[in-house]
This record gives C-alpha cells, sequence and structure tokens, in this order.
C-alpha cells in the first residue's frame, strides 16, 4: 500500500446499464429470474459499486501485486434501473485500518437516488490469495 491511500479518497464511476445487467439475466438458470422485470439486479449493482471502489484504489496499491477483496456490503438498493440509463456511483474511502478498508457509497441513476451505505474491502497480496485458492480447489468436496 502506497502511502497516499488515505481516508478522504474520493472516485466517481459510471456505467451504462444494459440488458445483460438486469434481473433475467443473473441467474440464467433460475425460472424464476427469467420471470421478473428486466431492471438492474441488485447482484449487478454489488459488482459495480465494488468496481468504484477498486478503480478508487488502484494508483494507491502496488497493482496488480497488491488487490481488494470486498469482504462486506452493506447498501440499499432503493429504485429499480432500466436498461440504457446511467448509473453514477460516488465511493468515498472513509476509514483505512491497515489492510482494512472502509468506503461510503451513494449511486444514482440520473432520476433517482438508487443506493447508498457501507462498503468494505481487504488488502490482499494477489499471488499468496491464488495459491491458497488454488489449495482448496484440490480438496475434496
Amino acid at each position: 500500500m502506497k502511502s497516499t491511500l488515505r481516508p478522504g479518497l474520493t472516485q466517481r464511476h459510471q456505467f451504462t446499464i444494459s440488458k445483460s445487467k438486469t434481473v433475467p439475466r443473473l441467474y440464467p438458470e433460475s425460472e424464476a429470474f427469467q420471470q421478473m422485470p428486466a431492471v438492474l439486479a441488485t447482484g449487478f449493482m454489488v459488482g459495480l459499486i465494488e468496481w468504484a471502489c477498486i478503480e478508487l484504489l488502484r494508483p494507491h496499491l502496488d497493482w496488480p501485486r497488491e488487490q481488494t477483496l470486498g469482504t462486506r456490503v452493506d447498501f440499499s438498493h432503493l429504485a429499480p434501473t432500466p436498461p440504457g440509463f446511467t448509473v453514477t456511483v460516488d465511493a468515498k474511502l472513509e476509514e483505512v485500518d491497515g489492510r482494512r478498508l472502509v468506503f461510503s457509497i451513494v449511486a444514482h441513476d440520473g432520476v433517482d437516488r438508487i443506493s447508498e451505505g457501507r462498503h468494505e474491502r481487504f488488502v490482499i497480496d494477489a499471488e499468496r490469495f491464488r495459491a491458497k485458492v488454488a489449495q482448496k480447489a484440490r480438496l475434496p468436496v
């Protein structure tokens, strides 16, 4: 982690929602999801918020050796967003506690505030993490 990684850093991230990011596309195997409205899926919104936080962090880490993983999400999904709308995520780094990072987030789709809350990430050594995952993958299930 670089010395520039400090509370107060902000990032604005924008993304235009396509049909591929709607509820029916979240789990194509789910018949129930296929019957639901084609609006931004909460699962994809989580990923979009994580993306905004990652973009905030990348200049302040020894990327790609150091990366981050989401460990906690605590935000709302307040309004539906149809395809074609652009979502703006404003992320602010609120806390740096060793490798633990806490963000406040607000997301808007140009009409409504669609999300607000907090997100937590941890800084990892990517090579060491991949080695642990590879070891776990060899375990019998």
